[in-house]
């Protein structure tokens, strides 16, 4: 095997014809990868994505080829998957305005330039799900949003179109599928790729608590921080620390925090599919 590509959280090796793709343990916050990684955490992310793909299989066609075909130091947490070339855009949805969504929607009402309603407030759920996509930025950069229009002229208008209607489909299925376990999935980031018959499909992950903002459906209130078992708390330590994304060096997560956080991974697993973590 030949290591091809180092992402924030997943490594790619080339394995013949095909890839393997391997979740790490380390974790990024703001598009910056912390020095600590969450032990459990790769193999959590590859087994609900697995659990995923299954429940929208119908919806479109996904790069899984064998979940158990892989080399043994991975076992776990990679799945052999087929080489696709991949879509250039972070598909993004959102059902909820939170983060920085709400940051651009309290300046201007709108979100990546989607005029929305005004009185809304953090955790408010949005009319409909918009999708805002962003770039796709390398370990180290940002994330840019784009508009609609500008992946149209990234991607071409078909493949454009074609992106943004399946990631309302999956988000909608999903986060009906979610709400029944007691989650509501706030928002989400997809990837799809092309194969070398030119079909579409989703890849790498797809909502996990690592892509997605999951909050407790039960405790749901608008105009305050939700309740989550995603790494939005993650998030919420490290801006406590004083860091921001532009320091030099990002800071070590603490034991506690790395458990905690490893604890709400797991209520989502087990939430969502049923299953007891072990």
């Amino acid at each position: 095997m030949e290591l091809i590509h180092q992402g924030k959280v997943r490594d790619v090796y080339a394995d013949g014809g095909d890839l393997i793709l391997v979740a790490s343990d380390r974790v990024s916050v703001y598009d910056v990868v912390l020095p600590t990684p969450i032990p459990g955490k790769g193999a959590l992310l590859t087994a609900l994505s697995l659990w995923w793909f299954e429940q929208l299989s119908d919806i479109v066609p996904n790069h899984v080829v064998s979940a158990e075909d892989v080399p043994a130091e991975f076992a776990g947490r990679a799945v052999r998957v087929k080489r696709l070339e991949m879509v250039k855009v972070e598909a993004v949805v959102r059902g909820y305005l939170t983060g920085s969504g709400l940051a651009e929607y309290r300046k201007s009402g709108t979100v990546c330039g989607i005029a929305l309603p005004e009185g809304l407030v953090d955790g408010s759920r949005l009319p409909e799900p918009i999708y805002t996509p962003t770039s796709k930025a390398d370990v180290g950069d940002h994330d840019l949003p784009m508009t609609y229009e500008e992946t149209a002229g990234v991607l071409g208008d078909a493949l454009a179109a074609r992106v943004r209607d399946l990631t309302l489909e999956i988000y909608r299925r999903g986060a009906e599928i979610a709400l029944a376990k007691g989650i509501i999935i706030a928002d989400t980031k997809l990837e799809f790729g092309i194969d070398a018959d030119g079909t579409l499909r989703l890849a790498d992950e797809v909502l996990t608590s690592d892509s997605s903002r999951f909050w407790d459906a039960a405790s749901w209130e608008p105009g305050r921080t939700q309740a989550s078992f995603d790494k939005q708390f993650v998030r919420d330590w490290a801006k406590s620390t004083g860091w921001t994304p532009d320091d030099a060096e990002a800071p070590e997560i603490p034991q506690d925090i790395a458990e905690a956080t490893l604890a709400r991974y797991i209520e989502a697993y087990e939430l969502l599919t049923g299953r007891t973590w072990s």
